[in-house]
């Protein structure tokens, strides 16, 4: 899971231990001290300024640190008292060009005059344009912490991004045209250059993998499946081509990918749901049917979340109960597996959709609470609709009936309670995937991410 790195300065013109007319600290180094801890505690790493910014000059030098260190990925300004706006302004301005991310703090409280510090700055960054977020709370405020500790996430998945590689193994699958991308708008937008191979070197490099690689695939798949999948040629092609997928990314130096799967791979081939899992519980972000749009969403999800991420259709909702029912073919990280239904191996069994088979795994997802979100396009423009979900399992007794609903009972299967307006939920929603991620502070996240790279969220 990912630790952004948050610059800390705190600024105010009446600074080394200037006292007020009653004799108290403008500036109240407790409170400072308090709020850099609190943040330390929700998990972001802090990197320290050494004095009180009051000047122009204090002021440039700072924030041209802040600006020239790569680890640094949101400047956190803390107002401790009043300040002349036009001593920061500029600096500020500056700083943000680089495209890191900007979040204005103020501590409650009369003493010390730091809401008129704060909202000074507020107002001449908007009077000048330059994106930022305004906090007003305090660091015993679990909400207030939350807010800086999503904005400072999500400003650690932008620059993560940048200057990234998705790479693409084949063209269009199924006919897809809600998945496809425009690539001068992926490195406009996000800065990730998209890169392609053609299948065939994927194929060439599967059949060169040893045996001994394959063999030593057999304790990992013990312990997530609890046995080994039966030995065939269909098998066998199934682990080679997830050997092969982790041998050339690396070669490539793909940060995460799609894959056609059909027509092509899986015809002449395999089909993909195996080794797809197995990228998936490996933590590699990735989709099938060259869908751009999902590999980004599960990309995101994958650097949020403790848990792996599912993406399968939507295959069923029930609008009055608000339940859902996600169905993968096939593909689907085994640690999510519930005792309900723990993780076990099948085959893809679609002939019109591959008819070389491969091997796949059949699953119900675990209980818990997280999102569901899809990056999609509207009219070229980017839109993500995020919506709060529970997992759950069907009663024990229904199992099997719920599994036969679809015809298929052998694919993986999340069972969702959505928190949401469907009929909203499905009017936006642009495409049959849905990608299922786990943990509730999933959902603020995803929408400063949307706020800061200028997608539009989409909250039913």
């Amino acid at each position: 899971m990912i630790q952004p790195t948050v610059g800390f300065i705190v600024y105010g013109v009446h600074k080394d231990g200037l006292k007020d007319p009653q004799g108290s600290s403008f500036i109240d180094n407790a409170v400072v001290k308090r709020s850099k801890q609190a943040l330390a505690r929700a998990g972001m790493r802090i990197i320290e300024h050494g004095y009180v910014l009051a000047s122009k000059e204090e002021a440039r030098n700072a924030l041209r640190r802040m600006k020239a260190d790569d680890r640094v990925d949101m400047l956190v300004l803390f107002s401790g008292t009043w300040v002349w706006a036009a001593h920061l302004i500029g600096a500020v301005r500056d700083f943000a060009a680089s495209g890191k991310a900007v979040l204005l703090w103020t501590h409650p409280g009369s003493q010390g005059w730091r809401p008129v510090g704060g909202l000074v700055m507020h107002g001449a960054l908007l009077e000048i344009g330059v994106p930022h977020k305004f906090i007003y709370g305090g660091a015993d405020d679990p909400e207030t912490i939350l807010k800086i500790a999503s904005y400072g996430r999500a400003a650690h998945l932008k620059n993560l991004l940048n200057m990234s590689t998705l790479g693409s193994f084949g063209g269009r699958g199924m006919g897809q045209t809600c998945g496809v991308a425009d690539p001068s708008q992926w490195m406009r937008m996000f800065g990730i250059d998209i890169d392609s191979r053609d299948t065939t070197e994927l194929i060439r490099m599967a059949e060169a993998v040893s045996e001994k690689k394959i063999r030593a695939l057999e304790p990992r798949l013990k312990k997530l499946f609890g046995s080994l999948p039966q030995k065939s040629v269909v098998t066998e092609r199934s682990m080679r081509l997830y050997v092969a997928l982790k041998l050339i990314i690396e070669k490539e130096g793909f940060d995460f990918y799609t894959i056609q799967s059909f027509p092509g791979l899986a015809d002449d081939y395999a089909a993909t749901c195996f080794a797809q899992s197995m990228m998936l519980e490996d933590g590699f972000a990735t989709s099938t049917l060259g869908d751009f749009n999902t590999a980004l969403t599960v990309w995101l999800l994958t650097q949020l979340s403790h848990e792996r991420v599912y993406y399968g259709d939507l295959q069923h909702l029930n609008m009055q109960k608000k339940e859902i029912k996600i169905i993968g073919d096939g593909a689907c990280p085994p640690s999510l597996a519930s005792k309900l239904g723990p993780a076990g191996f099948s085959q893809h069994g679609i002939p019109t959709e591959g008819e070389a088979g491969g091997l796949s795994v059949k699953l119900i997802c675990k209980v818990g609470d997280g999102v569901l979100a899809r990056l999609g396009r509207v009219m070229g423009e980017f839109e993500m609709v995020i919506a709060r979900v529970t997992v759950f399992e069907p009663p024990k007794n229904l199992v099997r009936e719920r599994l036969n609903e679809c015809g298929i009972p052998f694919w993986p299967h999340g069972f969702v309670t959505a928190h949401c307006d469907m009929d909203k939920m499905l009017e936006s929603w642009t495409n049959e995937y849905a990608c299922l991620g786990y943990g509730p502070d999933l959902y603020p996240a995803l929408i400063d991410f949307c706020e800061l790279t200028g997608i539009k969220a989409v909250l039913p």
